[in-house]
């Protein structure tokens, strides 16, 4: 396979899962209520929460730089933030083991009304679990962003997005695309006269 071809199976193949996402309705119903999630969050003086690994960490930050600057438009900053700051991921890593580092930050910072966005390709990573579980005994609504089989936290989540792709690439890719929309989402509920 040459450069060019190389090139043009990669979009081919990011445009499929595109589009098989967006040809299933119940996927965009959950996008739909992960949009009223953290709506009701914000609106009742919540902070959401994000966390991950990897790239998905990268994502993590991402989204909480989104809601805490801005999108498009000059508002007010939104309460987000990414769980895993240096100093804190080596600090419970070393004194607990790396499965603990988003759930003990969660127990420190979480309360109820609160929200997690946990993003994995696997669904299956030990630390995002943890942070999980964590979150139900606070009262801190859930919601994953996964792929594959959804893997254990498709079973835990208040609210689980799977994204119809095998590989790690192509399902970061949708989720940058859910994390995008759904800040588009929560502006338009919130600040209204940014889109007129």
């Amino acid at each position: 396979m040459n450069t060019l071809e190389v090139w043009q199976a990669a979009l081919s193949e990011a445009q499929s899962t595109l589009e098989k996402f967006k040809s299933n309705p119940l996927l965009v119903e959950k996008c739909v209520e992960f949009t009223r999630i953290l709506v009701d969050t914000y609106r009742h003086k919540g902070t959401v929460f994000a966390c991950g690994n990897g790239g998905s960490h990268c994502d993590a930050m991402h989204f909480a730089e989104e809601l805490t600057g801005k999108y498009r438009k000059e508002r007010r900053p939104l309460g987000a933030l990414a769980l895993g700051d240096a100093s804190h991921v080596t600090c419970t890593a070393n004194d607990y083991g790396f499965e603990h580092i988003f759930e003990r930050q969660l127990m420190g910072l979480g309360r109820k009304g609160d929200s997690l966005i946990g993003l994995s390709t696997s669904g299956n990573s030990k630390n995002v679990v943890r942070a999980f579980k964590a979150a139900k005994e606070i009262g801190i609504r859930t919601v994953a962003l996964l792929g594959r089989d959804g893997g254990e936290l498709l079973k835990i989540a208040d609210l689980a997005i799977v994204v119809p792709a095998e590989t790690s690439d192509r399902i970061q890719e949708m989720h940058i695309k859910l994390i995008h929309t759904v800040i588009e989402g929560v502006e338009r509920e919130l600040f209204p006269e940014n889109y007129r």
